[in-house]
């Protein structure tokens, strides 16, 4: 009877341990995807600031083109 319960006792350690590492590859994995969400929305945001500061700026010298026509 001893050597069946420290068989189960010794299989239950391993399923155990498999276990656990499950839940520490799954919660390293979220939080690597929560991780590159953040990062992908920060690249965005930056990208579309970038954009929309070059298109004010093309604005800019075009009124600033017609202006200088305007003025002659």
């Amino acid at each position: 009877m001893i050597p069946k319960s420290l068989k189960i006792q010794f299989y239950k350690s391993l399923l155990d341990s498999h276990a656990s590492e499950h839940g520490a590859r799954m919660t390293a994995m979220h939080k690597a995807t929560d991780n590159a969400q953040e990062l992908k929305d920060e690249l965005t945001l930056t990208y579309n600031r970038q954009r929309q500061a070059a298109i004010t700026n093309e604005i800019l010298e075009i009124v600033g083109g017609a202006e200088a026509l305007n003025d002659d």
